[in-house]
């Protein structure tokens, strides 16, 4: 037996049975034709050429599209193709992939919002450079009938541009002061009113001065910011939604001996369902029938597989690997602990969004000052003149003078600086508040399996096997998709060991795998099953005929960078726990390697982020760093999380930082830039407030004509932008 001949797992049900294939082709179709698989390992445009041309080349396939920021493949085909055949297709290419609910993610994929946002944007560009143009002309000299045409174009420009494009500003002031508060819009909106009418009532009385190229400006720039800010929550999508749509689809419901393939919503308490090898536990129930072994690492992280036979227990999203079980369905749909986890991430996203960053707390103050500077300006000049019409340019020139563009800037500048900072050293920012929270890190978290380790077994002792042992090994190993057959085999080809000649090789489900070798039975598997005694550390044993066993062991290796990972933010002054789901005797060896005092092992979902939430009720700025289903809750409940880009996809969408390559060591060295940009942010802040010290009394003396309040808000920009730079 090849290795091509190894079955592979499967993210559906069905997985690659031809009857089960048939049933699934009478199944109904996923909503409007469309099959959406998750492709996590995409990266670059080669991944997506490869991926879009294997599933093309599959018969029934009419078209197939990637998205790499949600590393997503959208698969239009005929009613009879299967994700069971896509998922094998993209396995064959070298691509994990799983099927996801097409129905549960369409809300992601219309993106209504994000093109509303760009078209205002692009037309405010267009009209800001064509009265900027005009503008130039006015400042170098332009007198009476001239200026006064010039100002009128301007205003038929920027009349519809600033009703159109504005509009989202409108609309979220319109919101704040509904429900009696303030937000940033308000003087922005305030801003962009007083200085169109004052400039409509300037030109109309053939004034000097109008702030048509002003308001405009500050439509594009904010626009722009607003535009980027939604791309990036865009990205960071909701992990609850992906989780969901984790879900599997389909099941297979056995009634009275007769298998029938149903959509899992149809499925009810009680209900018997077959799990095939390779099938994801598509409900909770009670194994009634068949022996197998359960991959539960990315629910729990064990990293060993759970022997699993009639009487065990079976959760939602567990993985089945060798033999088909038959469930008793004990909980369905949205009371299965794969959706329950789905409301913890929710409830944990909903917590941290009540975080205010720092521009929001700048904002709180800006607001009111602002509002009521003008107002005293207007007030005071109305006194002093009698006169409406100086009144209120002088009010309007405070207002846009203080306009938000330093404080915007202040913030956006100096993340956009690390961010790629941290990005050339392999760390993606996804949220906008992420590096804030990270500057305040006291306390980090890490999960062990796929996190501090790199979640596969590693064969430890092939040199106490002869080059015959080891060839049977490997033929036996070859014949199996278990995680420890997996390790024997890239170690024995690492080796160049050639598999002996076996017959009648038979996988035994839930015990290991059989053959002959000249007649001779040899048995590679548990230790039970082959007669030998049960090690602590993992291990999986050999034996050949009337031979005593012997024992292949197995270690989890080290994540790169993982060490000095630890030894860094011990050495800063930072907390480091360990909290798994493993068992207690993995987890203890692996916290004494890296010297890591505290550890709490067999850890569930739920105790993990109950676990993480105790120690910021406490205080603790909690950084939690991890990889699985099971580290889903706590990251989304941390005070700021990272995952490593190997992560399930529902990992990464729930955290703040990706870690794009395999090696830890990155991750002291973003608490330390966080910490710096959250310095040169405050920097910024006081030059800004600086700046609005120096302006505003020229503003409210009526000394800020346009073109010194253009003056002023370019040279407060350059200066936190030049600040921001430092960063770099």
């Amino acid at each position: 037996m090849t290795a091509a001949m190894r079955p592979s797992v499967s993210a559906c049900p069905a997985c690659d049975a031809a009857p089960a294939a048939a049933a699934l082709a009478e199944a109904a179709p996923l909503p409007d034709a469309r099959i959406a698989l998750s492709v996590p390992s995409v990266h670059c445009a080669a991944c997506i050429a490869t991926v879009e041309g294997a599933l093309a080349k599959h018969p029934g396939v009419k078209s197939a599209r990637v998205n790499l920021t949600l590393k997503r493949a959208s698969v239009e085909a005929e009613p009879d193709v299967t994700a069971a055949d896509l998922t094998e297709v993209l396995e064959n290419v070298g691509y994990e992939a799983h099927e996801l609910d097409a129905g549960t993610l369409s809300a992601t994929e219309n993106d209504k919002a994000g093109r509303d946002l760009l078209m205002r944007l692009a037309v405010a560009g267009f009209a800001s450079m064509n009265v900027m143009l005009l503008s130039i002309s006015v400042w170098s000299g332009a007198e009476a009938a001239t200026r006064d045409l010039f100002h009128w174009i301007s205003a038929a420009i920027a009349l519809p541009t600033i009703i159109f494009s504005g509009k989202p500003f409108y609309q979220h002031a319109w919101n704040a002061l509904k429900h009696k508060r303030l937000n940033m819009d308000v003087p922005i909106v305030l801003a962009i009113v007083l200085a169109v009418v004052t400039s409509l009532w300037e030109t109309s009385l053939s004034g000097e001065h109008a702030y048509f190229d002003a308001a405009l400006a500050l439509v594009f720039f904010l626009l722009a910011g607003r535009y980027l800010d939604h791309r990036t929550r865009a990205v960071a999508r909701s992990a609850a939604e992906e989780l969901a749509a984790l879900e599997v689809p389909r099941a297979i419901r056995v009634v009275d001996g007769v298998d029938e393939v149903v959509q899992v919503s149809t499925l009810a308490v009680g209900d018997l369902v077959l799990v095939k090898p390779g099938g994801r536990m598509p409900v909770d129930g009670e194994i009634v029938e068949g022996r197998s072994e359960l991959d539960r690492s990315l629910l729990t992280g064990e990293t060993l597989p759970v022997f699993a036979e009639p009487g065990v227990d079976v959760s939602a999203g567990e993985v089945n690997l060798t033999g088909p079980l038959l469930i008793r369905a004990s909980a369905v749909g949205e009371q299965t602990s794969l959706h329950r986890m789905a409301d913890l991430v929710a409830v944990a996203e909903s917590g941290r969004s009540n975080y205010t960053s720092l521009a929001d707390r700048a904002a709180k103050l800006y607001a009111p000052g602002v509002h009521i500077l003008s107002a005293l300006s207007f007030l005071g000049w109305y006194l002093y003149t009698f006169d409406m019409r100086t009144a209120l340019n002088i009010a309007a020139a405070v207002l846009i003078i203080t306009c938000p563009c330093a404080l915007g800037l202040a913030v956006p500048a100096v993340t956009t600086a690390a961010s790629g900072r941290l990005f050339r050293k392999g760390m993606l920012i996804k949220h906008s508040t992420a590096l804030e929270r990270l500057a305040q890190v006291d306390t980090v978290v890490f999960d062990k399996t796929g996190t501090l380790t790199a979640g596969t077994p590693e064969l430890v002792n092939i040199k106490d096997f002869s080059d015959t042992e080891l060839g049977i090994a490997l033929a036996l190993a070859l014949g199996s998709s278990h995680p420890l057959s997996q390790a024997i085999t890239q170690a024995g080809q690492a080796a160049a060991v050639r598999p002996a000649r076996l017959s009648d090789i038979e996988e035994v489900p839930g015990f290991g795998t059989q053959g002959r070798l000249d007649g001779v039975l040899v048995r590679l598997g548990r230790a039970a099953w082959v007669g030998a005694d049960a090690r602590e550390q993992t291990s999986a044993h050999l034996t050949i005929g009337a031979q005593a066993p012997k024992a292949f062991l197995f270690a989890d290796s080290l994540r790169a960078g993982a060490e000095d990972a630890v030894a860094a933010l011990k050495s800063a002054g930072k907390e480091v726990v360990l909290i798994s789901g493993d068992t207690t005797g993995a987890v203890e060896t692996l916290a004494t390697r890296l010297g890591i005092e505290k550890w709490v092992a067999e850890a569930l979902p739920e105790d993990k982020a109950r676990r993480v939430q105790a120690m910021s009720d406490k205080g603790q700025h909690v950084l939690m760093v991890g990889d699985g289903l099971n580290d889903t809750a706590a990251l989304a409940a941390a005070h700021v999380s990272i995952s490593p880009a190997s992560a399930l996809d529902a990992a990464r969408v729930a955290s703040d930082i990706v870690l794009l390559g395999g090696d830890l060591s990155p991750i002291p060295d973003a608490l330390t830039t966080s910490q710096s940009a959250i310095k040169r942010i405050r920097e910024n802040f006081r030059i800004a407030t600086v700046y609005n010290i120096i302006a505003v009394p020229l503003a409210v003396a009526g000394l800020a004509t346009p073109l010194i309040a253009a003056l002023a808000m370019s040279l407060s920009s350059i200066t936190v932008s030049l600040n921001a730079l430092r960063l770099r």
